[in-house]
């Protein structure tokens, strides 16, 4: 048996940039091990299986795996993959839906002069919701800080996600955020798998936007240079933190392991009052290739 493979990098323009994805053709029938080692093999953030659709309207079904775990959904497979999947079945619409563990995500694509598809965003399949309080100083020891680098005039830590649930502190400064280091015992106490993919960090910028670092060490991802999951959840708790009806920023990322990021965020309230967010960007064609089973 082979499989089809493409990778891409995803919230950028420029090759290299971005947080790599590996999009794999394929995969019915396979045992989720099967996948799980795929996955493993690539050693990206996220590696993504595309398979045949099951609800109407869905133009693929999708299994999301990081090198150590499967997830319901996450932010820069969905993008990188409708982007992918709109240029190699060269797909007219102006938007395609991917069905998924956490329900159907809609992507919109962005067209340049030619029509050539180089971006899309996304809506998070759940509206925002926080899930538990994060103490600071548990917080602290998961990034290797001292309890005095988090900042909580903005919001206090939060596990809390909008379909992927995600740690969010705030820092103080770059400095802090540069000297954060995942900590695997301070993890293990205060982060398990069982209920959250890892931590988001971000630091507001004199301009409006943020930068962020992600940390998932227990799930195989000791850092992430772009995370569309993570960043949906923190336009959502920004706007439950500041109240107002919709708020837009930008968030940069990966500038610390040498690949940097741009995603923009938009989240909104809805009229029963539930938080909703998207997040898009920009995707980059890497490499092709085909994976031999046999």
């Amino acid at each position: 048996m082979q499989l089809d493979f493409t990778t891409c990098d995803v919230f950028t323009r420029t090759r290299f940039g971005g947080n790599p994805l590996a999009v794999v053709e394929g995969g019915e029938g396979l045992p989720t091990a099967t996948l799980q080692a795929i996955a493993r093999e690539f050693n990206l953030s996220e590696t993504v299986f595309v398979l045949a659709p099951t609800a109407p309207g869905a133009e693929a079904r999708i299994r999301i795996f990081t090198p150590g775990a499967e997830l319901p959904f996450a932010g820069h497979p969905n993008v990188g993959t409708a982007v992918t999947l709109a240029r190699r079945r060269g797909l007219a619409a102006d938007r395609l839906v991917l069905e998924q563990a956490a329900g159907p995500v809609e992507a919109r694509l962005t067209r340049d002069a030619t029509g050539l598809v180089t971006a899309a965003e996304i809506t998070a399949p759940l509206p925002y919701a926080a899930i538990a309080p994060l103490a600071p100083a548990a917080a602290a020891a998961c990034l290797g800080l001292p309890a005095a680098a988090l900042r909580t005039t903005t919001h206090a830590p939060v596990v809390g996600g909008c379909g992927n649930p995600m740690a969010f502190a705030e820092l103080a400064d770059l400095a802090a955020l540069a000297a954060a280091t995942p900590d695997i015992a301070g993890f293990r106490a205060h982060l398990p798998p069982a209920l959250c993919v890892g931590i988001h960090v971000h630091v507001a910028m004199p301009d409006g936007t943020r930068r962020a670092r992600m940390f998932g060490p227990l799930v195989g991802v000791p850092e992430d240079p772009a995370t569309g999951s993570a960043n949906l959840g923190l336009a959502g708790l920004l706007l439950q933190a500041a109240g107002g009806d919709s708020l837009g920023f930008e968030v940069e990322q990966g500038i610390e392991m040498g690949r940097p990021s741009r995603l923009a965020l938009r989240a909104w309230r809805e009229a029963d009052g539930a938080i909703r967010a998207a997040v898009g960007g920009g995707v980059v064609a890497v490499s092709a290739g085909r994976i031999s089973l046999a």
